[in-house]
């Protein structure tokens, strides 16, 4: 052997000897948060539950081999962290953005509720204002000389009356003598002797109202008995 050989194959012998003692120290690394003055006898598998298979696959595996994998599975661990700590701030982002919706929408809720209450005290102003200039016009009918025939201004401020009324929708419930009585318009006061059939409207006592479907006052009638 020359010289050349022999100073060749004590290189290969260090650098295999160093391979090795990186191999080993990369385990150590791994298993570094172990606790000392424990070992693999003393360790009490029956708490935990080992994949035998696993087991005996690390027990047959290179030392280096182990190192690369567990430095794979901590930084798979790591990004999984990031990812959940990522998702925990997007929740959290996710629940202001909530809460901020919510109290927008609160808020929208007291404004069209306002709004509401300013539009039907306008729709009462209005209506109050023109039933002013009627009443103003039956003052003025009530203050002429007592032989001044005020008919003809009564029922010109009615006619305005029942014009305020109409703007309002509102229509009147006056049946005819002989119809039909509906228990949803109409009040019976009594049952009279007439000449309408039995059951049906003898007269009406009171015209009723109904605004917009809905019955304001019901019409007060009586209705016919005939005799037995």
């Amino acid at each position: 052997m020359t010289e050349q050989d022999a100073a060749d194959d004590t290189a290969a012998t260090e650098e295999s000897t160093a391979s090795e003692a990186q191999a080993d120290g990369n385990v150590d690394a791994d298993f570094e948060d172990a606790p000392e003055d424990v070992t693999a006898d003393e360790v009490d598998l029956g708490e935990f539950d080992v994949d035998d298979d696993l087991v005996d696959r690390v027990a047959e595996s290179d030392p280096e081999d182990i190192a690369r994998e567990l430095s794979a599975l901590r930084t798979r661990a790591d990004s999984l962290e990031s990812q959940v700590e990522q998702q925990d701030g997007d929740i959290e982002e996710l629940e202001e953005k909530l809460k901020r919706k919510q109290a927008e929408f609160q808020n929208y809720k007291k404004r069209m509720d306002k709004r509401r209450e300013q539009e039907q005290q306008r729709a009462t102003e209005d209506l109050v204002t023109r039933l002013l200039d009627v009443r103003d016009n039956l003052e003025r009918a009530l203050g002429q000389d007592e032989d001044t025939d005020i008919r003809g201004g009564v029922e010109s401020t009615l006619r305005q009356l029942d014009d305020v009324l109409d703007a309002e929708n509102v229509e009147v419930i006056d049946p005819e003598p002989g119809g039909d009585v509906d228990p949803t318009q109409h009040q019976v006061l009594a049952r009279v002797d007439s000449d309408q059939p039995d059951g049906a409207i003898a007269d009406v006592h009171r015209p009723g109202y109904e605004m917009a479907d809905k019955v304001l006052r019901e019409a007060q009638v009586t209705v016919s008995e005939s005799e037995e």
